[in-house]
Parts: structure tokens; C-alpha cells; sequence
């Protein structure tokens, strides 16, 4: 083992270490950032692979940025507040079925909405319908940890539904409706698993009172009824857009990005919404963290990750296409929940692409990365928002114990059944 790759160990540790603790408020790109530039400096990546690095990263970055500001403008018009009070609503005071419908619209938000997306949407609207509804604070968890395992485990359905489905099709160059044609089954498993998993494990807890006549008229939460009636149609036009132009291989990007754009002016021009705001909150923060990170994995497997990585892959591939998919895709999960799935899911497409192995690595890849990062609460981008948003509230704290319990009893379990149905799929 050389001293560079040691140092790329070293500054991955550090900086994985700043970007969970955040001290003195540190922002969550600026330790990437920080890391991948004395990467370079000490020759651990080289300078020039810098455009390489920038070719991989932009079209997913780029559209994960678009697609929050999307749903940010959503959330400001009052579309998500006004469809969680229906839900809850429906449920007709009863906490189980309450629980169950968070948790399935936490599931469709994240699909299309993509993880990140839909914990910064969904846990204030949940925190803050469990206060208006009398539920006591004892009583958040089980609602808020469900809403921020859904984001992730429900986030594959779609090449938009997550950073690391992005990631991964745009370094393959897996057209839109290819991915879904392979990923829609597995990510309906894995969010009806993750579903069963969660009421399996909060059943008894479900016993409060759910006042929900002390919940706002849904009409009332509507604050931009333009942006509000064109939500859903608006949504499925981008859907086929995404859908048609994949078939010509262009950039997702180029779609998400001016999507976001033409909702921003539509909303500029209702004046209901203050769009200065919603662009200045969206996490331009995953620019840096995005880029910084790829700059620091791509050295560590310039030093020798890739090479080990894909060993590994390829000795796996030796028996046969489930043990392949089954067993890559627990170690993706691993290293995701070890990492961080950003890392993880480069250095796991680095090396199946080193080892010139079968794109349903690729697909394992994915699950693994996202699904897996529930172990841990380093695992994902998205988890780390979760975290933060709760804290800032200031009255729930769940510590890495009681989360980490938690993940790896309602993980594993869901983790199997995605990656089985992946090898059923790929195998028909």
C-alpha cells in the first residue's frame, strides 16, 4: 500500500468526519471541496483528470439542484402541505393508517421527487401536522425516522429519484426508460418491504389520539394557485420529456434544468411566492459536495480502491449471476453505509467498469447504494439533511444508537428482497 493511497484514506476519513459533525456550522460542501483540492496538490489525483471528473459529475448534479427547486416551488405553493393533510385526513384519526400514509406518500414524493427532495419537504410538513393533530413529542419518532428511511429505500424507481440513480446511469449511459423498464419492480418491493418493515417495528407504538379536526383546512395551506393547479400536469409533462429525450441520448439536465426555470418564471410572474428565497435555499451546497467527493474517490481509486474493488467483483461473478448481484450488492450497501453512498456508488461504478463486468452490477450498484446507506447515519446526503432538519427544531434528538439499532434491523431485510427481485428481473 503506497503513502498516496494512504493519505487519500486519511483526507476520505477527515472529510467524511467534518461533513457529519459540521463544526462551527461548516457547510456541507466546503469539506469536500477543501479535501479534493489537497488530492491535487499532493498528486493523489491527477490534475488531469479534473475535466474527466467534471464530464461525470455535471449532468447529475445539475439535475438534482433542478429537481429540488422544483419541488422547493411546489412546497411554497402549498401543493405538498395541501396532499399530506388529505392523507391524514383520509386516515380518519386512526394513527396506524396515518402512519401508513406518510409513508406511501413519503415513498411517491421520493420517486419523483428524488430523496433529497422529499426529506426537505416531508419532515417539516410532518412535524409540523404532528403539533397541530395533539400528538405528544414522545410520539414523533417513529413518524419522522419512517419518513427519512422511505426517501431512501423508495428512491430507485426513477434515474431522478436519487443522485446515485443519476450518477450511475449517466456514467453508463442508461437511457430513462431503460433504467425504469429494469428498476420500477425492485423499487415497488422495496418500498412496500420498507413499509412492512416500519409498521412491523412501530405497530405497538401507533396507540395515540390523532385530533385531526385541529388540522387546517387543506385550502387554506394553498398559497399560489397557479403554481398549485399546475403541479400534477406540469409533473407528468416532465415525466414524458425525460421519457422522449433519453431516446436521443440527451442530457437529463437539459431537461430538469430548464423545467425548474420555467416553473421559477411562472412563479416570478404570480408574485405569490418568493422565488429569490426558494433559489437562494436550494443546496447549491451539492455543487461542491458532489464534485469535491468524486475529485477525492477518484484519487483513492487512482491509488489502488478500483483495482481492489474490482477483484472482488469479478471473483463474485464467478458463481453465477445471483450470488454476482446478491452479494456485490451487500457490499455496495456496506461501503455506502461505511462511506457515504456518493463515494460509494463512484467507486462502485469505477470498478465495474474497470472490471468490464455486466451492467446489472450497475443496477446492484444502485440498490445497494441506495438503500444501503440506512445503516449507518453517514450513509447518504439525504440522511445528513434528515438529521439537520430535525435538530434544528430543537425538541427531537434521535442519537447514532438508537438510529443505528434501528437501521440495521429494518435495513438488511429490505436490502434482500430489492436485490432478489433485481436478479429475477435481469434473469427473465
Amino acid at each position: 500500500m503506497s503513502i498516496l493511497y494512504l493519505a487519500s484514506l486519511v483526507i476520505f476519513a477527515i472529510t467524511i468526519f467534518l461533513v457529519q459533525k459540521r463544526p462551527g456550522n461548516l457547510g456541507i460542501g466546503y469539506p469536500p471541496i477543501i479535501g479534493g483540492i489537497i488530492c491535487i496538490i499532493l498528486g493523489i489525483t491527477p490534475l488531469g483528470d479534473l475535466l474527466v471528473i467534471w464530464n461525470i459529475v455535471w449532468n447529475s448534479t445539475f439535475t438534482l439542484v433542478a429537481i429540488i427547486i422544483y419541488s422547493l416551488l411546489l412546497e411554497e405553493a402549498g401543493f405538498f402541505s395541501y396532499v399530506a393533510i388529505r392523507f391524514v385526513r383520509f386516515a380518519g384519526g386512526s394513527p396506524r393508517k396515518t402512519f401508513v400514509l406518510l409513508i406511501l406518500l413519503g415513498s411517491i414524493l421520493s420517486g419523483l421527487f428524488a430523496n433529497d427532495g422529499a426529506i426537505l419537504i416531508l419532515t417539516p410538513i410532518v412535524y409540523s401536522i404532528l403539533k397541530h393533530t395533539g400528538v405528544s413529542r414522545s410520539k414523533y419518532v417513529p413518524f419522522l425516522l419512517s419518513i427519512g428511511f422511505i426517501a431512501d429505500t423508495a428512491s430507485s424507481p426513477l434515474v431522478i429519484s436519487n443522485l446515485v440513480n443519476i450518477i450511475t446511469a449517466s456514467y453508463f449511459h442508461i437511457q430513462f426508460v431503460s433504467y425504469a423498464e429494469v428498476m420500477i419492480l425492485p423499487a415497488v418491493v422495496a418500498a412496500l418491504s420498507s413499509l412492512g418493515m416500519l409498521y412491523l417495528l412501530y405497530r405497538k407504538e401507533l396507540q395515540m389520539k390523532i385530533d385531526q379536526e385541529s388540522l387546517p383546512d387543506p385550502k387554506s395551506v394553498v398559497k399560489d394557485r397557479l403554481v398549485f393547479s399546475i403541479a400534477v400536469p406540469f409533473t407528468i409533462a416532465l415525466m414524458a420529456v425525460y421519457a422522449f429525450t433519453g431516446f436521443l441520448s440527451i442530457p437529463i439536465a437539459f431537461v430538469a434544468v430548464p423545467g425548474a426555470v420555467l416553473l421559477l418564471g411562472i412563479s416570478w410572474r404570480s408574485r405569490a411566492i418568493d422565488t429569490i428565497k426558494v433559489v437562494k435555499e436550494a443546496p447549491w451546497h451539492i455543487v461542491y459536495f458532489s464534485l469535491g467527493m468524486y475529485v477525492i474517490v477518484f484519487g483513492m481509486g487512482y491509488q489502488g480502491l478500483t483495482d481492489q474493488l474490482a477483484a472482488v467483483l469479478v471473483y463474485l461473478s464467478g458463481f453465477g449471476s445471483f450470488i454476482s448481484i446478491v452479494i456485490s450488492g451487500l457490499v455496495f450497501s456496506l461501503l455506502a453505509g461505511i462511506l457515504n453512498n456518493l463515494p460509494s456508488v463512484m467507486i462502485g461504478n469505477l470498478s465495474i467498469a474497470h472490471a468490464g463486468l455486466s451492467q446489472n452490477l450497475a443496477y446492484a450498484n444502485v440498490i445497494g447504494n441506495d438503500i444501503g446507506p440506512k445503516f449507518t447515519p453517514i450513509g447518504s446526503l439525504a440522511t445528513l439533511l434528515w438529521i439537520y432538519s430535525i435538530e434544528k427544531k430543537g425538541e427531537i434528538r434521535i442519537s447514532w444508537k438508537y438510529y443505528m439499532k434501528v437501521g440495521s434491523f429494518l435495513t438488511l431485510p429490505v436490502l434482500l428482497c430489492t436485490l432478489f427481485t433485481l436478479w429475477l428481473v435481469t434473469a427473465i
